[in-house]
């Protein structure tokens, strides 16, 4: 299972960081578990009133996470589900969201929460949705994630000097 050896962080007060959930609708109950799972992390690290602002899909993540990126959001933590089928449409998807995610965390310095499930199988998907059953909760790690590079982000920023450990 992928969630082998993923960090076990306790969570932290993130009560003054701006942040934003996007997710997408596709796939509603893979979705909900995601976002519930996102809230979870959210409300745990004391973050008050994020921003949830949902896409069609997942190629739709990059457009959405840049422009919210660019207003000011410390986090942006990004949810969506691309499960394969008989067309290369899932390598489309997949890479598409994933490089462009990526661009705006590099491009814009914001941390950005990688919680795109790609997935072989919707049984797949659901077991890590972080749904009852679930063996792995996406939502709740991508948001955490985020949430912890957010802050260490802004501890560089104020000139915070690595001591190498």
């Amino acid at each position: 299972m992928s969630g082998e050896g993923s960090p076990h962080d306790q969570p932290v007060d993130c009560h003054d960081l701006r942040v934003a959930v996007v997710a997408a609708r596709w796939h509603q109950q893979v979705m909900d578990g995601l976002l519930a799972g996102a809230r979870r992390a959210l409300a745990d690290y004391r973050v008050e009133e994020p921003a949830v602002v949902r896409v069609p899909g997942s190629f739709e993540l990059p457009v959405v996470a840049g422009a919210l990126a660019e207003r000011g959001y410390e986090a942006v933590v990004a949810l969506g589900v691309v499960i394969r089928g008989g067309t290369p449409h899932f390598e489309y998807v997949c890479s598409a969201a994933t490089d462009g995610l990526s661009r705006i965390a590099v491009d814009t310095g914001v941390a950005v929460g990688f919680g795109l499930l790609t997935c072989d199988t919707e049984e797949q998907a659901l077991d890590r949705a972080g749904l009852a059953g679930s063996s792995e909760d996406k939502g709740y790690e991508a948001a955490a994630a985020a949430l912890a590079t957010a802050l260490t982000l802004r501890r560089i920023r104020r000139g915070y000097e690595p001591d190498g450990s």
